[in-house]
Parts: C-alpha cells; sequence; structure tokens
C-alpha cells in the first residue's frame, strides 16, 4: 500500500520548487540570516585580532624587504598562511595566527603555492642559502622555476624612502613611534652592523631583530640585505611553544 505524500513535502513542491519567485525570495532569506548570523556579533567587539605577546612592527629594513617582496610579486607564487589542517602543519609548522599579519599592509597571506609556504621561513636556512637562492634558485633547489634575482645584491637600497612609508603606515595604524621614523634610516644601517653603537637603542625599538650583514657586502646596504631581514624574520615573533596544546587540540 503506497504511503501518503508528506504535507510539508507536498506544499514545498507545489508552493516552493515550482514557483521561481518564492524560491528566490526563500534563498536571500535565509543567507540574509545566515550572514547575520556571522556578522553581528562582531559589530560588538572591540577588537577582532587577539594581540599576541612578541608581535612587533617590523624593522625599517625587513620593512623594505616586505616592500621588493611585493613589488616583484613573490606574493604571486608563495602563500605566508598554514592553515589548521595536518599536513599542512607537518610540513610548514605551527597554523597561522591572525595577530602575525596585523601590521601587514596589505596582507601576504595569498591563494597560491607554486613554491612553499614562506610563513615559517625565518631561521629554516642560512643568510648564505637565501644569497644563493637569489642568485640562482636551482644551485640550491633542483627543479626550482623561480627566476634569479642576482641584481638585488649591487642595487643599493634607497634609504631616503623609509621614513615617509613608515608615516604613511603610521596613519594606517602600525604603531611606528615618531622616535622610530626619525631613527629609521640610521636603525638600516644598524641592522646590518652588529658593532653599531646604535646597537642597544635598536634592539629597545625593535626586540628579536637580527642584526648582522645578511648579504656580504659591508661597503653598501643592499636591496638583498633588506629582502634577506624580511625572509628571516617570518615566522619568528611568536613563542609557538605557548601554542602547542592547542595546536594539538585543534588536530584531533
Amino acid at each position: 500500500m503506497a504511503k501518503k505524500p508528506n504535507k510539508i513535502w507536498a506544499w514545498h513542491k507545489r508552493v516552493m520548487e515550482q514557483n521561481s519567485l518564492i524560491l528566490t525570495v526563500g534563498i536571500i532569506g535565509v543567507v540574509s540570516i545566515g550572514g547575520i548570523v556571522e556578522i553581528a556579533p562582531l559589530f560588538y567587539l572591540d577588537e577582532t585580532i587577539e594581540e599576541v605577546e612578541g608581535v612587533r612592527p617590523y624593522s625599517p629594513l625587513a620593512l623594505m624587504g616586505r616592500d621588493i617582496y611585493v613589488r616583484e610579486g613573490c606574493y604571486a607564487c608563495h602563500s605566508q598562511m598554514i592553515r589548521p589542517l595536518r599536513d599542512e602543519v607537518e610540513r610548514y609548522g605551527h597554523f597561522s595566527l591572525a595577530a602575525e599579519s596585523m601590521y601587514d599592509r596589505p596582507f601576504q597571506w595569498g591563494s597560491k603555492r607554486t613554491g612553499p609556504d614562506l610563513a615559517r621561513v625565518g631561521g629554516k636556512y642560512s643568510d648564505e642559502w637565501h644569497r644563493d637562492h637569489m642568485r640562482d634558485p636551482r644551485s640550491v633547489v633542483p627543479g626550482s622555476i623561480m627566476p634569479a634575482y642576482a641584481f638585488m645584491e649591487n642595487t643599493p637600497l634607497e634609504l631616503d624612502v623609509i621614513p615617509g612609508r613608515m608615516r604613511a603606515l603610521q596613519r594606517l595604524g602600525v604603531p611606528y613611534t615618531d622616535e622610530m621614523i626619525d631613527n629609521a634610516i640610521e636603525d638600516v644601517r644598524t641592522q646590518v652592523d652588529p658593532f653599531s653603537a646604535n646597537y642597544d637603542a635598536f634592539l629597545e625599538r625593535y626586540p628579536g631583530a637580527p642584526v648582522r650583514n645578511f648579504d656580504g657586502n659591508e661597503r653598501v646596504v643592499t636591496e638583498l640585505d633588506a629582502m634577506i631581514a624580511y625572509l628571516q624574520v617570518l615566522g619568528t615573533m611568536v613563542d609557538f611553544s605557548t601554542y602547542e596544546a592547542d595546536a594539538d587540540a585543534n588536530l584531533r
């Protein structure tokens, strides 16, 4: 004996599925309610990013390296966002925290990986490795399709534009102080010279920033200095040992 059709299902088929206008209005209504549920709570939060100890603005040298990174389109092949998935965490390290990108304008999360993710590349390789990689990528990564950037080690860094760039970021909310901006050019020279008289003052402004000659050329500060300084700081500002328990919980 055939079952009688469910009255609700019969109504849905007769009214909703056979009337495109009503179906469209229903879809819009459901999507709108879902959007409101997701977005409305954000209006009651003072801050959507939880600050993490250790995260600070880039030093002037690393900031210029980041600008060069963007200028050369490195973001087109390398992402800087590790998702909380087991295969990503096992390959690249702790998943990315929102706070790590809080001073990026714009952020470098990316959407494509022709090359590996760089969110944790800081300290993974030596400065010498990065120099060889920029000069001839295939000398250290056989089969790499990355173009060479050997010109960087012969291109002096434009120092006079740094204070202006930091001032612009300050207006966008990056907490660069007037003291940081006034000392920007000297701080660039200090970061490539560990014997500088400005060493202690520099580390007070940028705790944990690496201080050394990055490209091996002591005569001039180059774009390669800036690029390596930027790469070597990625993923190094946060002590991830404090997040191990949370990471394990998310992967179970």
